[in-house]
């Protein structure tokens, strides 16, 4: 990437305007595609975008486009303005699943366009483009998802996007391997969660809750459009570790029941150590 690389971004919401933030304060000329007037006239405003509109003939001259749409937006979207991309041009993608979404791309898109698939780890529970800010990504983690037929370009240029943004940790992985790790690290925590909420509907919980009831619930407040979506396009792993899960908590279960103070301090003690591995430096 210099200079002169022209990217355009698909859905300025949180991550695609955090995006447009990072890349034009780094110098770069980028398009902006959005459905809402409003949100293209603040990202113009802010100077995220040097020009922008819902019209995807803005991206004929981009050489790089990221689309940072709903996974079941984003396969439609290629199958009707793919032909508006430049060709030779590198699409690439911040879907949260990956296996499905790859193979679906791939069975529709033109030959002369190359995609990789990408996963930020940077996303809020916020949505829209007034929550966007490029500050997220600094010291998060950024996945490039290749494939076999993925060329050495391609991987280098998002890597280099990547670098761009100040990701801090960026590593290459399988589809199945990302799908199978965000089924648990992602996915399993927002079920665990929105079921945490739900499972008493108590008015008065507020004034009594403290520190841990928030900080396990923080992800609760999630987009209800998007994450259903998400769950549903790797609910194979999902389900396994809903089911592990279970059966964890049945074995706490017992513990207790069995009033096994030995046993619980093992399972204390095994998950405060786990926990130091996941502690930001």
């Amino acid at each position: 990437m210099d200079r002169n690389t022209k990217i355009g971004i698909v859905g300025l919401g949180v991550l695609g305007g955090s995006y447009a933030c990072g890349l034009s304060e780094a110098g770069f000329s980028v398009t902006g595609v959005d459905i809402d007037a409003e949100t293209i006239s603040l990202a113009k405003e802010r100077g995220w975008i040097e020009e922008g509109g819902s019209d995807p003939t803005l991206l004929s001259s981009c050489d790089i486009v990221v689309s940072c749409l709903y996974p079941n937006v984003f396969v439609q979207w290629i199958q009707e303005n793919q032909k508006y991309l430049k060709s030779g041009s590198l699409l690439t993608d911040v879907t949260g699943v990956k296996r499905k979404i790859i193979t679906a791309v791939n069975d529709v898109l033109r030959d002369d366009v190359e995609f990789i698939a990408c996963h930020p780890m940077a996303g809020r529970e916020s949505k829209g483009i007034l929550y966007a800010d490029s500050s997220r990504f600094i010291h998060a983690n950024f996945l490039i998802v290749p494939t076999e037929n993925n060329t050495e370009y391609a991987k280098q240029t998002v890597r280099e996007m990547a670098e761009i943004l100040q990701f801090g940790h960026i590593k290459e992985i399988s589809a199945e391997m990302h799908d199978r790790m965000i089924g648990y690290l992602s996915q399993l925590t927002h079920v665990i969660a929105v079921s945490l909420m739900n499972a008493n509907d108590n008015p008065d919980l507020s004034e009594f809750t403290g520190d841990s009831f928030r900080d396990l619930t923080r992800i609760a407040n999630i987009n209800e459009s998007l994450w259903p979506q998400l769950f549903i396009l790797n609910k194979d792993y999902l389900l396994e570790e809903i089911d592990s899960f279970c059966g964890e908590m049945q074995a706490f279960r017992s513990l207790i029941e069995n009033e096994d103070e030995e046993g619980m301090k093992e399972k204390l003690i095994s998950s405060t150590e786990r926990r130091k591995h996941f502690e930001k430096k």
